[in-house]
């Protein structure tokens, strides 16, 4: 099951870049057209934003191009569309946020951490940058650290599903502490409807607390 749990957090890092490519206006992008529909997080702005500029519609597609690029696994050319964008508007955190995740694609933690920090400069209660931060600093054994990007995720954004995953995973597999980390996949759980992997990881959870409590109870 822990083999599997670990497997499940990879599946969970790639997931967000679905999420910045449906969302990638919530999350700090270009404005899109009144009428137009994005497939999640319409007209979301993420806590403490303020609106954004109205971006010339040659500029949007070429974010758009971007995110499109990135969601077919074409890393390099989106990563170049970005870099493109950003040269016109350099102030969208969520450009900086998908460059970021190129580069952690790319093995490069330090281009990564770069990329965040400028999204977070921008924007420092900018949910996904935090969430990608927490991933990031997982990654390289500073767990505290990790954990105090994404307890800022959810306290921005406390509907924000993915974050309160990766603090089930962190407080289970990492920091050892399995009632807080069941207080968390229950979260995900509420937010995302059902996951059946994750009920199964509720359930083992709730089992190991109980006997965790039993035990210190004997022990008392």
């Amino acid at each position: 099951m822990l083999l599997q749990r670990f497997t499940n957090t990879v599946r969970v890092s790639m997931s967000l870049l679905g999420l910045l490519v449906l969302a990638g206006c919530a999350s700090g992008g270009p404005a899109k057209a009144p009428d137009s529909r994005a497939a999640s997080g319409q007209g979301e702005l993420a806590a403490g934003s303020q609106p954004e500029a109205v971006i010339p519609p040659k500029v949007r597609t070429l974010y758009e191009q971007a995110v499109s690029a990135m969601a077919a696994g074409d890393f390099v050319d989106a990563e170049l569309r970005f870099k493109e964008f950003l040269l016109q508007f350099p102030s969208y955190p969520g450009a900086h946020v998908n460059l970021a995740i190129i580069h952690v694609n790319n093995g490069n933690s330090a281009a990564a951490r770069s990329a965040l920090d400028a999204a977070l400069a921008i924007n420092p209660g900018h949910a996904a940058a935090l969430n990608q931060l927490g991933m990031l600093l997982r990654r390289n054994g500073n767990f505290l650290e990790a954990e105090a990007a994404y307890l800022k995720a959810v306290t921005v954004k406390p509907d924000y599903a993915l974050a309160h995953y990766n603090l089930g995973v962190l407080n289970e597999l990492y920091l050892q502490r399995l009632d807080v980390a069941l207080q968390h996949f229950e979260a995900y759980q509420a937010l995302v409807g059902e996951d059946k992997q994750v009920e199964k990881w509720i359930a083992d959870l709730r089992r190991r607390v109980a006997a965790h409590q039993r035990t210190a109870n004997v022990a008392d």
